[in-house]
């Protein structure tokens, strides 16, 4: 499964990654905001690609101009905020390198098409914690609506109490909005 857009190639993880993922994923500036704590090496980054970034719509986000990685997106299915059949939940994260260049809405604009135009969801739901601005503005770049807020959210792999945020993009929004 390959999906592009004018800048990113949109690819499953391959364990050959470990070494891209690691170079952005060890920088506390990622991990943290989304709730994951820093990777320590190149062998848990492996780990992670072979027990988390595995999943079948999770996609190394992929820069066409060099053919690495340099981040990830994905859809979530049967997660905290996707409970039902039509539902996913989206997730990404960029090294830091590539923030600030529109990169991440790219790549979720094109996973929002292949949720929708694809998979036939009827929602898509996306979070996140209170201080993430960044995030918190990719969503808005690429219509998703504010929901709710939970305080006194737990972040187990963080160790954290947090507040979180929630937003959800409809089909019927989707739609109106291209």
């Amino acid at each position: 499964m390959r999906l592009e857009t004018e800048r990113l190639i949109l690819r499953h993880w391959e364990e050959s990654d470990a070494e891209e993922c690691y170079k952005y994923a060890k920088d506390d500036r990622v991990g943290p905001s989304a709730g994951w704590p820093p990777h320590t090496s190149v062998e848990e980054s492996r780990r992670i690609i072979k027990e988390v970034l595995c999943e079948p719509n999770t996609f190394a986000i992929v820069l066409k101009e060099t053919g690495l990685p340099i981040g990830s997106i994905g859809l979530h299915f049967r997660s905290d905020l996707a409970r039902l059949d039509d539902e996913a939940e989206l997730g990404y994260w960029l090294g830091v390198p590539y923030w600030g260049q529109g990169l991440v809405p790219e790549a979720a604009r094109e996973m929002l098409r292949y949720a929708f135009e694809d998979l036939k969801l009827d929602r898509v739901w996306c979070g996140y914690y209170e201080g993430n601005d960044k995030s918190r503005r990719v969503q808005e770049k690429v219509g998703f609506k504010y929901q709710w807020a939970t305080e006194g959210l737990e972040v187990k792999q963080m160790k954290e109490v947090r507040t979180g945020h929630v937003n959800c993009l409809t089909r019927e929004e989707w739609e109106s909005e291209r």
